[in-house]
């Protein structure tokens, strides 16, 4: 992420198990309730364009790679990173800069990291703001490799092309394998496949490619997948099945077409925690400008 006027301090927090995490500290350092931010992947990292729904002027808000993401280290290690590992992360980070009560902003996987906090550790949750939103059940993921065969069938033979044909009756549980367990070019390779077949779900008009594949780095993706390998963490339908104890208000921002969460999720969660609002949007996964314009006014209505 990018210094600016509106940096208030970055650190390094060790949060023990050999992780150290990039943290950063941003906007108003008098506002009311702070609002810390989960982002995508698993595997993914903060971004400068993820300051975007936010009003430094009259929020603040904390930014941080979780586990070997992005410039925290040791990178692309997935020892010791589980969902409940980032999720005890929140907490070692809120400790840290003594902060009592925090909002959290998550999207897609981020969106699954603050249901799992605000099921397990609501204390000092003020409330989640989330889209995109993502449960971590092996039916969603099922369902994305689905939409790709449906709707992107230009994408699936692709896939398919890069499968022998001895596993092509199950595609992504073959490169699912190689990507983690295979050898170095193996891993390369099978990680590009899925990362292909996930970018190319998540905008309307163009596919959004991963790296040229010389250039193309696997440990971010590797991540997600060692998360989705592993069920997430999480018992299956983990989050579905606990939501009716969110007690804090859950403001949920989900686009009608997105083809890597799907939005039945959003519907039945929205249905199950007390106090949510679910608010649609037209937009596919990628969170674009009508996603953004509804959170811009949430966090404005929420903490300016």
């Amino acid at each position: 992420m990018n210094k600016d006027d509106f940096t208030n301090q970055e650190l390094v927090l060790d949060v023990g198990d050999g992780h150290k995490l990039y943290v950063v500290d941003w906007g108003n350092k008098n506002a009311r309730t702070p609002i810390i931010y989960l982002h995508g992947g698993p595997g993914g990292s903060v971004k400068n364009h993820s300051k975007n729904v936010f009003n430094p002027s009259t929020q603040r808000v904390i930014f941080f790679d979780q586990r070997g993401c992005g410039k925290s280290t040791p990178c692309g290690v997935r020892v010791n990173n589980t969902t409940e590992d980032l999720s005890s992360d929140i907490t070692k980070i809120a400790k840290k800069l003594k902060i009592d009560k925090f909002y959290l902003h998550g999207y897609s996987w981020g969106s699954t990291l603050a249901l799992y906090y605000a099921i397990t550790q609501p204390e000092k949750l003020a409330g989640i703001v989330i889209g995109g939103v993502f449960s971590g059940s092996q039916k969603e993921i099922l369902d994305m490799h689905e939409n790709a065969k449906i709707f992107y069938p230009d994408v699936w033979d692709k896939v398919l092309s890069d499968t022998p044909a001895e596993y092509r009756s199950d595609p992504a549980a073959y490169h699912l394998g190689k990507a983690l367990n295979g050898t170095k070019s193996e891993q390369k390779k099978s990680t590009y496949v899925m990362d292909y077949m996930e970018s190319s779900l998540c905008n309307f008009d163009d596919r959004i490619a991963p790296d040229n594949f010389d250039e193309y780095d696997p440990l971010g993706m590797q991540i997600e997948l060692h998360y989705l390998a592993n069920n997430c963490f999480m018992p299956d339908n983990f989050i579905l099945d606990n939501a009716a104890k969110i007690k804090v208000p859950v403001y949920i921002v989900q686009g009608r077409f997105d083809m890597v969460c799907p939005p039945n999720f959003a519907h039945k969660i929205s249905k199950v925690i007390p106090h949510a609002k679910l608010y649609w949007t037209t937009s596919n996964h990628k969170p674009e400008h009508e996603i953004t314009a509804v959170f811009r006014a949430i966090f404005d209505a929420l903490v300016s």
